[in-house]
């Protein structure tokens, strides 16, 4: 019986954790994500109250419709958009595009040279 206060606030404090990660910076208020992340380790108990009392915004994802629910994001209002990050390509892709790329500048210089050698230029 002893145990089980420590194991439910140990519980409590993964599910705080794991739902403030899982928010999008819109769906959080009073602090930004990492301040309640350090606030729910260095203070579990007061945290993570804290932390489903005001920093975890309610909206559709509580409204009970299911898991799917749960999953849903919103997107955040328009004076906290964010332009979406660049796709990340594998290093294969990025020393292809390197590839071309130095291909492209060769072509070009070989270009201006033989225009050059046209119009009779030396240099």
């Amino acid at each position: 019986m002893i145990a089980v206060f420590p194991v439910m606030l140990v519980l409590a404090m993964l599910f705080a954790l794991i739902d403030i990660i899982m928010r999008d910076e819109g769906q959080v208020r009073h602090l930004p994500k990492f301040g309640w992340i350090l606030l729910v380790v260095f203070l579990p108990l007061i945290g993570t109250v804290l932390w489903f009392v005001l920093g975890r915004e309610y909206g559709a994802a509580s409204s009970g419709e299911g898991i799917g629910s749960l999953m849903a994001r919103r997107s955040p209002p328009a004076s906290q958009y964010r332009p979406p990050a660049p796709e990340v390509s594998s290093t294969e892709q990025q020393l292809a595009e390197l590839d071309r790329e130095i291909e492209y500048y060769q072509r070009r210089a070989e270009l201006e040279r033989l225009k050059r050698e046209v119009d009779g230029d030396p240099a």
